[in-house]
């Protein structure tokens, strides 16, 4: 779990390009350079170009309409005014009538459109994003949490789904609206129209200006919710060891801490865009006081009619609504800008495993896995997992690895199936390198059951049939007879059909591990990796899955990982691995002969009556530094 620091005001800080000097947030200076990331969604607006294009166009003719408007009124009031003139308020009322009418039609229907393209482009956009993080490795899920990734999926994308269409529209209708509502004043009265406008270029720029500072506070505020939301994700995740432990009144007040800073960051945002908006609103006022001294002066003087005056009062109203609103156009531009950072900081984000397929590799695979000199190191570690290890897996057989925590064995496993990258020319299937076979082929005949046991929130039945749920019960009951599951399934209340909870949480931890391992039983594939797939049961339980594996798994490949003797005794053949380097390697009696690492810790578990100071003498043997921890629990239950 995160540290309760891990949440403070300047922990997140400059994430985005800040750094933090004497205790302050140095921000990096915001301009709108930041809206070329908006540049990346292209490509999904481009996909509904036709339809953006034909809304744009149908909201543009509603926005000629409106601005048509006016003058019906300017007629109606110029006639009135003047008792020469026979006044027909009623067909400019019915012109009004079918104009608003016709406007509505047009309106309406592209309204929704854009509103279903913009939830298509966000449902391209998140499936996209869900899809490419289901293909990477250890590397990217040490960088990203899965907190932050939901909320990058969720929060970030909803943030870009307005400005991918409406955005786009309010832009073309602020410019079309400035123009026709410009050109129809000027055509009424230029002098009045000089003296009205001179104060909206000074609210443009303000607004331009301000908007440019926006960015970090909408970064800021991604990035505090990502925090909170990870932080819910991984206290619920723990939510056992929280209660366990007795903190839950320590999670609640580090979460109000969490939950202080977002709401800090996001009210910082909101009071921001508030003082944008009422600053800009207040300059746009000085247009319609213009309007109000110098028109009337025009009027009384007969410059300009009644009419004029109030068609020329409903132009500024909707020439200053569209100054006035640059700003909220600019924030939502800037909104999305930083939401779109973030997802393409995800989807930038290279696979660390390629897939180089070839077209000639075999699809009748034998079974044989060798590891030739296989090296491996993680990323940003200081040294080697695997050192120059030589492992052979011959066809039908089973071998097992053995070895401390830490020795690599998980690592080694891992290769096989290309869940870490290996260089070519170290890892081969059938005598062919494992870099020629795509990934999805080589997870279909290399079974890996992972070392942590995890179970979807679902039924027994569905998490053993994952990969094929068409499953008929009878192959599922024999799975699960065979990973010793069967007497646990008779005690649940619904059997195979009983719904285990999130992440397995009704079962024991050993049914559990019973439950995965029939998940990978079930699919009978050519190689199976079990990764220390028998720690949480008894001996007993023990024996009956090693039965089970070997009536089920005869004639097939098998790499089990173990730290007990009493397992890996019924291997073919045994690797004990120290350091990231094989040290023995053998069947169960020559390993026993050389009198060894293996042959002290089979001493040590064994059943056998043995002093104390032989069982410390063994220990210091087998960890002449320090204890190893799974050796110390061996000696425990012995």
């Amino acid at each position: 779990m995160r540290g309760s620091g891990g949440f403070s005001g300047g922990s997140s800080s400059g994430r985005w390009g800040g750094t933090v000097s004497g205790g302050r947030i140095q921000r990096e200076r915001s301009s709108f350079k930041h809206l070329g990331h908006l540049k990346k969604l292209f490509p999904y607006i481009a996909k509904y170009k036709w339809i953006l294009i034909i809304c744009i166009a149908a909201i543009l003719g509603h926005r000629g309409l409106m601005a048509v408007m006016p003058q019906f009124m300017k007629v109606v009031m110029n006639d009135l005014a003047d008792p020469k003139v026979a006044a027909e308020p009623w067909r400019q009322a019915l012109y009004l009538i079918i104009t608003t009418i016709i406007s509505i039609i047009i309106y309406v229907p592209a309204r929704r459109a854009l509103r279903r393209l913009s939830i298509s482009i966000t449902y391209d956009l998140r499936q996209r994003f869900f899809s490419h993080v289901q293909f990477q490795g250890p590397s990217f899920f040490n960088k990203f949490g899965t907190g932050d990734l939901m909320s990058r999926a969720v929060n970030d994308i909803n943030m870009v789904r307005m400005a991918v269409s409406f955005g786009w529209v309010n832009l073309m209708v602020f410019v079309f609206t400035i123009f026709a509502s410009l050109s129809f004043m000027i055509w009424m009265s230029p002098k009045l129209t000089l003296m009205v406008v001179i104060p909206l270029p000074i609210v443009g720029v303000v607004g331009f200006l301000m908007a440019r500072g926006i960015y970090p506070y909408y970064r800021e505020r991604q990035e505090a919710l990502a925090d909170v939301t990870s932080f819910t994700q991984e206290n619920l995740n723990g939510i056992r060891t929280i209660q366990a432990m007795a903190q839950e009144q320590n999670e609640v007040e580090r979460f109000s801490d969490s939950s202080t800073q977002y709401i800090k960051k996001f009210y910082r945002a909101v009071r921001y865009q508030t003082f944008m908006s009422t600053y800009i609103s207040a300059l746009t006022m000085i247009s319609p006081m213009i309007i109000l001294v110098y028109g009337g002066m025009l009027v009384m003087d007969g410059e300009i009619g009644i009419g004029d005056f109030t068609a020329f009062s409903a132009y500024l109203t909707m020439l200053v609504g569209q100054v006035s609103s640059i700003g909220y156009s600019l924030s939502m531009f800037v909104a999305a800008a930083a939401g779109t950072s973030r997802i393409f900081e995800i989807l930038e984000n290279e696979p660390e495993v390629h897939d180089q397929t070839t077209t000639d590799v075999p699809q009748d695979i034998k079974g044989r896995l060798e590891f030739k000199g296989l090296t491996y190191r993680y990323p940003d570690a200081g040294l080697d997992t695997l050192n120059n290890v030589h492992i052979t897996l011959e066809a039908g057989k089973t071998v097992a690895l053995l070895g401390r925590i830490g020795s690599g064995k998980s690592t080694v496993l891992k290769a096989a199936v290309r869940m870490v990258d290996t260089p070519r020319g170290v890892v081969y299937l059938d005598g062919r390198d494992i870099c020629d076979y795509g990934v999805k082929q080589l997870r279909e005949v290399i079974c890996l059951v992972p070392q942590h046991a995890f179970l979807f929130s679902a039924t027994v039945k569905e998490n053993i049939t994952y990969d094929d749920p068409s499953r008929e019960e009878d192959e599922v009951m024999h799975a699960a007879r065979s990973a010793g599951l069967e007497e646990a399934l008779s005690d649940l209340t619904h059997g195979i059909d009983t719904v285990v909870g999130e992440r397995g949480i009704t079962l024991s931890g050993g049914q559990k591990q019973r439950a995965t391992l029939a998940r990978g039983l079930i699919r009978e594939s050519e190689i199976l990796l079990l990764d220390d797939c028998f720690s949480s049961v008894d001996t007993r339980t023990e024996e009956l899955i090693i039965d089970g594996l070997q009536r089920m798994r005869e004639g097939k490949s098998t790499i089990l990982i173990s730290h007990r003797v009493s397992t890996a005794r019924h291997a073919d053949y045994i690797y004990i691995l120290d350091n990231g380097s094989i040290i023995e390697s053998g069947t169960h009696e020559e390993l026993l002969a050389l009198e060894g690492y293996y042959a002290n810790l089979e001493k040590v578990q064994s059943n056998q009556e043995q002093t104390a100071q032989e069982k410390q003498k063994l220990l210091e043997q087998l960890n002449p530094q320090t204890q190893s921890v799974d050796t110390e629990a061996a000696v425990q239950s012995s």
